[in-house]
């Protein structure tokens, strides 16, 4: 039987990833220096239970402002090196930020009748997270574009 063009097919199935080593390090190895500066953040940060919690908040935006900026950087002048992405993207800001404290602490104030601030925090994390990785991504892209060298 035919299909029509407009039809969606099924996904093929996807190859196995391979194992690489080398990878799996850097990750390891990223993750090894964003989670102590996260930690460090935390501690810099008082939070007093039933407010806003500002130290997730600015970890997160961060982190969300620095993914965008440096996949738009990594991705324009190191598209082919396998370990810097894995290094910074994955690893490194992978372990800064967290949406684990972020969930948690939106329970606790939920379950504390703190209805407000959760709504506030969950609300502003998500719009300034969105609005923190777009404005990487233009910081990023122009970055690049400006250290690219000058054709001959």
């Amino acid at each position: 039987m035919d299909s029509h063009p407009d039809e969606i097919q099924p996904e093929q199935p996807r190859a196995k990833p391979e194992w690489r080593p080398g990878v799996l390090a850097a990750v390891a190895a990223g993750g090894a220096l964003g989670a102590p500066a996260r930690y460090g953040i935390a501690l810099a940060v008082t939070v007093t239970p039933g407010t806003f919690p500002w130290g997730t908040f600015w970890i997160n935006n961060s982190g969300s402002f620095g993914l965008g900026f440096v996949l738009a950087v990594l991705l324009a002048r190191f598209p082919a090196d396998p370990h810097l992405r894995p290094f910074l993207a994955t690893g490194f800001l992978g372990a800064y930020t967290t949406y684990s404290t972020f969930a948690v602490e939106t329970d606790l104030l939920l379950r504390n009748g703190h209805i407000g601030v959760a709504l506030a925090y969950a609300g502003a994390s998500l719009g300034t997270g969105l609005a923190a990785a777009a404005g990487g991504l233009m910081l990023g892209r122009a970055v690049a574009g400006r250290a690219r060298p000058e054709p001959v």
